[in-house]
């Protein structure tokens, strides 16, 4: 017969490893969409604690003495695991930069989508290039590189063992604020450029020809000028999400070392 006994020690070890692994699962980019089940996230918690569980031979007793004292465990790994899911889901709301820069650039910042995804109101280039970058995200392997960077936390943070230093997390957020604006108009460059040579035109044109209505036919020159920029640029998308892909790498690994 299989023995299924487990000691009170290794329930609650395995308790922390899934606590870490559920609460990013929750906030990861992919996994957190709304599309995707509860019952879903929560069997790929567990099996995973348990392939995580079974790899952990090191196990360090856990220094507590009371119901309290547990509970402060357990919330210091859920806040790791959140810190490590925020960090890489961060990274995705680029795209949704860039397209709110487009939709302003072009003049189609007053029609707005709401992404069922997120469940908010997001620009139409956004929501387009956002689907898009999902798409080559998951081909390109992304989950695969979550649940693998997820298992080698334990390794660099061991369970309660992750440390919150104030300092070192707001230099990781500082940095990704940098990345978040150059990124952000690296991907809406062409358009922008565009505009930019557009607008320049236009304000030729109406020193040119006072009597033409320049807002008028401005309007609808930026619409079609823009839709046509992104049609000619789409071959530019999957460097766009090697970028994505490189920065959720990055962050990550800033977020990790910063609880370490």
């Amino acid at each position: 017969m299989i023995n299924y006994t487990i000691n009170v020690s290794d329930l609650e070890y395995f308790l922390l490893i899934m606590t870490r692994i559920s609460m990013f699962i929750s906030v990861a980019p992919l996994f957190s969409q709304r599309g995707v089940p509860n019952r879903v996230k929560i069997g790929l918690s567990f099996f995973i604690s348990v392939l995580v569980f079974g790899t952990i031979h090191d196990r360090t007793p856990l220094d507590y003495n009371t119901v309290w004292g547990y509970a402060a465990i357990v919330l210091r790994e859920g806040m790791a695991g959140l810190l490590i899911g925020f960090a890489a889901n961060m990274a995705t709301t680029i795209v949704a930069f860039a397209g709110r820069i487009i939709d302003m650039e072009t003049g189609m910042s007053m029609a707005n989508l709401v992404d069922p995804t997120t469940n908010q109101s997001e620009s139409i280039s956004g929501v387009l290039y956002q689907y898009v970058i999902t798409l080559m995200l998951m081909i390109s392997g992304l989950h695969r590189y979550l649940i693998t960077a997820l298992c080698q936390t334990f390794e660099l943070i061991p369970i309660n063992k992750a440390v919150f230093e104030s300092t070192r997390l707001l230099d990781s957020i500082v940095t990704f604020l940098n990345d978040y604006i150059m990124l952000g108009f690296r991907i809406c460059l062409p358009v922008f450029a565009v505009m930019l040579l557009l607008n320049a035109i236009l304000g030729i044109m109406t020193k040119v020809a006072p009597q033409m209505n320049m807002f008028s036919v401005g309007m609808q020159l930026k619409v079609l000028t823009g839709i046509g920029t992104l049609l000619i640029t789409v071959g530019m998308l999957p460097m766009v999400s090697e970028m994505i892909f490189g920065e959720i790498r990055k962050m990550m690994v800033t977020f990790v070392q910063a609880l370490t």
